[in-house]
């Protein structure tokens, strides 16, 4: 090799060197990960011995049932078990109620953490009586059998110093304050001790009119009980999701488990298919998320560490989803620090969840608004900069919500007439030259595609007609349709209105069901998506009727007829205030099209068109026409030369 290659090399093995050394961790950055490692490796040991503890406490339960020992025997027993926390393995079940106007909530005095939760203002699909339940504690009867089904719990892992690893929810906690004034509500749930003045209290605040609940995890000198190098909190939180709505589809659609990292970036886990995900990064909130209502956990400190899990549940159960959390908690055992959470019990309300970060600066801020599906980036930006607003303002002056969609329709309308009179002006030009292209197709067959595509182009550049430019209009129109097809099924507003014959708007409005599903079609037909499709076929015939005539269009037509159809298919599970909305903006786009097509006279079209070419054949070409031209005749000479060649062989 000679001497540039060898310094050549040189320079690459500088570079690398250079860029490790540059990208090599600081001391800060090694020990938090080995904070956050010891953390998980922490909550893993934690874990193992909760599941040992677990089988020792079910021996203990059957022991107590046969009642064979005496109480004496079962202090023992029970000390060696729990060891300080013996006071807690037994108590008096019950649930002590914690509510203000909007929300009420159930705390659990085994396990002391929130078993039930009620949304005041909501009903779930079938039942005008009762309030929403998020979640709750039922009990299902089979036969003889009762199970009890605890629709959300909440569990924590405590270190002993005595080597004990105990779990929250089999211990009973003790409520000994409940306030309530005019700015919120309070319950302190007590887990106590054999040490005097050695417990550990669940604090729980709920403000007036808020959906948000605060919880606060604070011991008071359990330093004495529990381990010293117990700096951390594992905790445990599952959660099954009851079926809400009237769609299960689209209630397991959009159903997921999301959570957001310190630094603001949003992740997920898979919709329609069991996922699951190990987290090393801090984490801001996870949310256990519902069509509608979500119930977020948030960490005041962040979490730590955490492991995640989502899987679907079958249609033939009450259920949608169930989640699984695990995550790890900063934690003082000394009291100095409380570990503070906050729950949110609420909806999916787009202008509720943005409020949460009203004069919060920017890296506190919650993000919880991205919890409503609003689409993609641009669409995105357009729901909330036009549609929201705009639907807000409707809804407030009292309006039914089938004249807020009406009243949208007709602005964004309003909004987008430039770009339809650009379509449709252009729509006129192609129409009045209908008969000359179907000249053009009667004078070239199919086999002689290039001649008259060729002729077609000279047609078309001669009347100083763009053929695309009537798709241009509606790309612009394409965001806004978006934007209104992702707002719809997610606003929550829509949910329980009714419009004619359709009970609810956030959900298909079937008006025949069968039993055996259809492929690709399901098992009911509704109105609104069928009124639509007919809407579409009919505006698709309008278009239609400005086309040529040749046999490939023919194959066009039957195509442009096919979509109308397949929206009925795709459509039909969809939210009836979105077909809703879709059936009046086509029929105001008719109205439209017919308007101006009253308006427009072909003839005077015809005579600007004319006009417009002899301008352009009397004006010098540019040299780019020129070349264009030069490159069409030398293909039309190099197609008949292959043509005669053809003929010889």
């Amino acid at each position: 090799m000679d001497k540039n290659t060898w310094i050549g090399f040189g320079l690459i093995a500088a570079v690398i060197i250079g860029f490790s050394i540059f990208n090599k961790p600081s001391k800060e950055e090694l020990a938090e990960r080995q904070r956050v490692q010891d953390s998980i490796n922490i909550a893993i040991q934690q874990e193992q011995k909760a599941k040992e503890i677990s089988e020792a406490i079910a021996k203990q339960m059957l022991v107590e049932k046969e009642d064979t020992l005496s109480q004496e025997e079962q202090s023992i027993q029970l000390a060696a078990l729990y060891g300080a926390f013996a006071p807690a393995a037994r108590g008096a079940e019950g649930v002590v109620t914690l509510e203000n106007d909007l929300v009420r909530i159930g705390v659990n005095r085994l396990g002391g953490y929130i078993s039930k939760a009620e949304l005041k203002n909501y009903k779930a699909y079938g039942d005008s009586v009762n309030p929403l339940c998020l979640f709750q504690t039922r009990y299902e009867i089979d036969g003889l059998d009762t199970t009890v089904v605890n629709e959300q719990e909440l569990n924590f892992i405590f270190n002993t110093n005595n080597n004990l690893v105990l779990a929250t929810k089999h211990l009973y906690f003790e409520p000994i304050a409940q306030n309530k004034d005019s700015l919120s509500s309070t319950l302190v749930m007590r887990l106590y001790t054999t040490i005097e003045n050695s417990y550990i209290d669940f604090v729980y605040t709920l403000p007036a009119d808020d959906y948000m609940v605060s919880m606060s995890v604070k011991p008071h000198n359990m330093h004495l009980v529990l381990a010293q190098n117990m700096t951390s909190l594992m905790m445990q939180w599952d959660q099954k999701i009851p079926q809400q709505e009237k769609g299960r589809k689209f209630e397991e659609k959009y159903a997921q488990l999301q959570y957001m990292f310190v630094d603001g970036e949003m992740e997920k886990l898979k919709e329609l298919k069991a996922d699951s995900k190990n987290e090393t990064s801090r984490i801001k909130w996870i949310a256990h998320k519902d069509q509608f209502f979500s119930t977020v956990m948030i960490a005041k400190d962040a979490f730590e560490s955490a492991e995640l899990e989502s899987t679907p549940m079958g249609a033939h159960t009450r259920y949608i989803k169930e989640y699984k959390t695990k995550a790890v908690l900063p934690f003082d055992i000394t009291g100095n620090k409380s570990t503070d959470l906050k729950y949110y019990l609420g909806p999916n309300h787009y202008n509720t969840l943005k409020a949460y970060d009203k004069d919060v600066v920017d890296g506190e801020k919650l993000h919880l608004k991205e919890l409503v599906p609003l689409g993609w980036k641009v669409v995105s930006w357009i729901n909330k900069i036009l549609v929201i607003p705009m639907f807000d303002l409707f809804t407030s002056w009292g309006l039914h919500i089938g004249i807020v969609i009406l009243l949208m329709t007709l602005v964004i309308k309003l909004i987008l007439l430039p770009f339809v009179f650009a379509s449709n002006k252009s729509s006129a030009r192609m129409r009045v030259l209908k008969p000359q292209l179907d000249e053009i197709n009667a004078k070239y067959p199919p086999e002689k595609m290039q001649e008259r595509q060729q002729a077609t182009m000279a047609l078309y550049q001669k009347a100083g007609v763009n053929p695309m430019s009537g798709c241009l209009p509606m790309l612009f129109q394409f965001p806004v349709l978006m934007a209104m097809f992702w707002f719809l099924p997610t606003a929550i507003e829509l949910r329980g209105q009714s419009l004619f014959w359709a009970d609810d708007l956030s959900t298909y409005d079937a008006i025949l069901s069968w039993d055996k599903p259809i492929f690709l079609f399901g098992n009911h037909l509704s109105l609104f998506c069928l009124l639509m499709t007919i809407v579409n076929i009919i505006y698709t015939h309008i278009n239609m009727q400005t086309q040529s005539a040749g046999q490939e269009m023919k194959m066009m037509k039957w195509m442009m007829y096919l979509m109308p159809l397949m929206f009925l298919f795709f459509f039909n599970d969809y939210a009836a205030g979105l077909s809703y909305y879709y059936f009046v903006s086509l029929l105001i786009t008719i109205l439209q099209t017919m308007i101006f097509r009253w308006t427009t006279d072909d003839k005077k079209v015809l005579a600007e068109m004319e006009a417009n070419a002899k301008k352009k054949g009397s004006a010098k070409k540019s040299g780019f026409a020129a070349r264009l031209e030069a490159m069409q005749r030398e293909q039309q000479r190099i197609a008949r030369e292959n043509a005669k060649a053809q003929m010889r062989r």
